[in-house]
């Protein structure tokens, strides 16, 4: 099966990128995600009620918990290193940015490091809000009008925190606050890379909104690549 995503498509490369400090003599840890079974099928998304954001998309798109590619690929996966590597305590200077396009969150995935900057754009002619469901942050709900300009906001706690739009209800997506910056969310073919990783053991965690997380052990020792692969169970329909 594959989602049709129409734009999203583009930005999820974007969201695929991974930011690492670091020199360039580390080793590298890159694999793929993939799934077995049959994922859910993903409801088509009614926006008739928001004529706007509707003509922004030819073809009707989909819901996008579980977005899958060929071979079997799972895309949206945020890969990490969760033990291992130190904390970060300075955020870099780059912010994290949501864009509201066509009644989407784009990228539906948007990882960060502690402190980062979010900034969240409203690039659509009608009203949204931004809510995201917070536990161990501050929970947070912004109304954003239609040309208002970006506003910016930070977590200070580690968090995958859920995202929800409550002008438009088909709108989700999820913050993921890391503490540090080896992170990378996996592509259309389920591929990722973690590059200049220090020499250390780490615990690598693959994590999916619907399928929940796994995690292995790597251990670098050089300038080496080591391949590391996950395989998520896909939930009956």
């Amino acid at each position: 099966m594959r989602t049709k995503l129409g734009c999203v498509a583009g930005l999820a490369v974007l969201a695929a990128s991974t930011i690492v400090f670091g020199g360039p003599s580390g080793g590298d840890i890159s694999g793929k995600v993939t799934y077995e079974g049959t994922p859910a099928r993903q409801k088509p998304i009614d926006m008739s009620k928001e004529p706007s954001c509707a003509q922004q998309h030819p073809t009707p798109i989909t819901t996008e918990t579980v977005v899958v590619g060929p071979g079997n690929a799972l895309q949206n996966v945020v890969v990490y290193i969760s033990a291992g590597a130190p904390d970060e305590s300075s955020p870099p200077n780059q912010a994290a940015t949501v864009t509201q396009k066509g009644c989407q969150y784009l990228p539906h995935v948007i990882p960060m490091i502690v402190n980062q900057e979010l900034k969240v754009v409203n690039a659509d002619p009608t009203s949204h809000n931004i809510h995201p469901l917070a536990k161990t942050n501050h929970e947070w709900n912004k109304s954003q009008p239609p040309g208002t300009p970006p506003f910016s906001e930070k977590f200070d706690k580690p968090e995958f925190i859920p995202v929800k739009c409550n002008i438009h209800p088909w709108m989700h997506s999820t913050f993921a606050v890391l503490k540090n910056s080896h992170y990378t969310v996996s592509g259309e073919d389920g591929s990722f890379s973690l590059p200049n990783l220090p020499p250390g053991k780490y615990t690598l965690t693959a994590w999916h909104e619907s399928y929940g997380e796994q995690t292995q052990d790597v251990a670098i020792s050089g300038s080496e690549t080591k391949t590391i692969n996950f395989v998520f169970k896909a939930k009956p329909y």
